[in-house]
């Protein structure tokens, strides 16, 4: 259990997204750049392998840095023999605590052929609580790696953010095409991963 609990503090921490900088990225899992992904085209702009069983990447759009960010594509991979379905219900019940506090979180859960897909909002208030700061729209999907010499857990996550004023419209826009990043998670093509 311990092991589940750390893998999703450091797969799944949206916040604490990884904004070193980075003078050399370098591509663990072999994944082909730029990924095109509901019509924009992401470069790999940086990586981490922190264990020998976990590897994350992250990618932007040209002009978009980590610190600030509007649209990221992040690949996460952890070598286990878990179900796959172990990790989508621990970020489910993650974020219906968060509900409980925070009744902007939002979510809901797809699943086809053993493969999920986890749509979220979340969002952050400033220090004295009174205005939403940050909202963030999360499609996350999980899937096995395709790679038989590698088995484990492939997540595909896109996030896009708001700040500030740009929240509002944010949100209006997602009521009128919110299932477009969900078919576009949900159409992309995962390469089977081989993280060196």
């Amino acid at each position: 259990m311990r092991k589940k609990s750390m893998f999703f503090s450091l797969m799944l921490g949206a916040w604490a997204t990884g904004a070193m900088a980075q003078t050399k990225v370098n591509d663990y899992l072999n994944v082909p750049g730029p990924m095109q992904l509901d019509n924009a085209s992401y470069r790999l702009v940086w990586s981490t392998h922190p264990r020998n069983d976990y590897y994350k990447q992250e990618y932007l759009v040209p002009g978009d840095n980590l610190e600030k960010f509007k649209s990221l594509v992040t690949i996460d991979f952890l070598k286990t023999n878990l179900p796959v379905s172990d990790l989508v219900n621990q970020k489910v019940e993650e974020l219906k605590k968060q509900k409980a506090v925070n009744p902007l979180v939002n979510y809901n859960l797809y699943e086809k052929d053993q493969q999920y897909i986890l749509d979220f909002l979340i969002s952050q208030n400033s220090q004295d609580g009174k205005e939403i700061q940050i909202v963030e729209r999360n499609v996350y999907r999980y899937q096995r790696n395709t790679n038989q010499q590698q088995p484990g857990i492939v997540l595909l996550a896109a996030s896009q953010r708001a700040y500030g004023k740009d929240i509002e419209p944010f949100l209006k826009k997602l009521k009128t095409d919110k299932m477009n990043l969900v078919n576009a998670v949900a159409g992309y093509k995962i390469p089977p991963i081989s993280a060196k």
